[in-house]
């Protein structure tokens, strides 16, 4: 009874991280494959209708945003910056995305939505503040940035968009003919790894024990692979916090701040149940009052759980600067 338990909690916790990780983005990814797929079929037959590939800079409205953001997004990365005409910042920051997005020839494309015009769009992103720039991946929400940023932070951020989409989406944008005027999308992404698929299924089958050994195989063949880092840390934090009883752990943790093992078992918990920044949080914290061998445990947790959420999320980022000023 308490193995098959056991397995039903591993599962409901898949769910939750999974959000963030690898199934949501190998979904998306085989879907972004099968929408090029449909387009290009459409395009041979005389009917497709969607907008032209080589508009690098696009005016999107209510009525335009399906086909020009979601539909577009499964070949090639949208940012979209959401601005208003008497925001300032929006003047300074927008010359500088249309300048790259026309310099990066087809790696991204630019989708401009005027808030005040597209109030629907702007509630259902969550826009709190503009300049806010985000960008749709594979029909997939990616925050980028809020406020103004100059040029070259601005750059970094879409060079990592850029591999971002490519290594978790295989999504390259679109060639150099089709930047040009010509609608041809580049190659769909390469086959899948039978290595890799068969680590997926040990952690879909809750196999934890398995996955594990199967992502560590995969990533002694090919270290830099990211999907495989992503399963990896899922493997791992969900290996950690099975069997775990959440009322003794948080109880643990609040009655004993300066116990680090109690804020290590914590934060796994807060991380599987979907509180990213109290988890962050508490590991930071934890790391800025210890000192010796349980701060480098606390850092190297956090690190970990970095994995699981993925380097571009800004969350991630928030809490690598936060964590860098509690260590220097």
């Amino acid at each position: 009874m308490q193995s098959r338990n056991s397995r039903l909690n591993s599962a409901a916790l898949r769910g939750a991280v999974d959000l963030a990780a690898v199934k949501a983005a190998g979904e998306a990814a085989q879907k972004a494959e099968q929408a090029r797929a449909d387009r290009a079929r459409q395009a041979a037959a005389g009917g497709d209708t969607a907008p032209a590939p080589h508009q690098l800079v696009l005016d999107v409205t209510e009525d335009t945003f399906e086909a020009e953001v979601v539909q577009r997004s499964a070949d090639v990365p949208v940012v979209v910056d959401f601005w208003a005409e008497w925001c300032g910042p929006c003047k300074q920051l927008s010359p500088i995305l249309e300048r790259l997005a026309e310099e990066y020839a087809g790696r991204i494309v630019l989708a401009k939505i005027d808030v005040d015009a597209n109030q629907l769009i702007a509630q259902q992103f969550g826009i709190q503040g503009i300049p806010a720039v985000m960008a749709v991946v594979a029909g997939q929400l990616v925050p980028l940035f809020q406020g103004a940023e100059n040029e070259a932070n601005v750059r970094k951020i879409l060079d990592q968009l850029i591999a971002v989409a490519e290594q978790r989406f295989g999504i390259t944008g679109l060639s150099a003919d089709a930047a040009g005027g010509e609608a041809v999308a580049q190659a769909p992404r390469l086959p899948s790894d039978p290595a890799l698929e068969a680590a997926h299924d040990a952690l879909d089958r809750g196999d934890l024990g398995g996955a594990v050994q199967a992502y560590q195989n995969v990533l002694s063949d090919q270290p830099g692979n990211t999907e495989a880092k992503l399963g990896l840390a899922q493997a791992r934090l969900l290996q950690r916090v099975e069997g775990m009883d959440p009322q003794q752990v948080r109880a643990a943790a609040a009655a004993g701040p300066k116990d680090v093992e109690a804020q290590l078992r914590a934060a796994d918990l807060d991380l599987v149940g979907g509180h990213v920044e109290d988890a962050f949080g508490r590991l930071v914290d934890t790391v800025g009052r210890t000192a010796g061998e349980d701060r480098d445990a606390a850092r190297l947790r956090l690190l970990e759980l970095f994995e699981v959420i993925g380097p571009e999320d800004p969350r991630v980022v928030a809490a690598r600067s936060a964590l860098a000023r509690v260590l220097f």
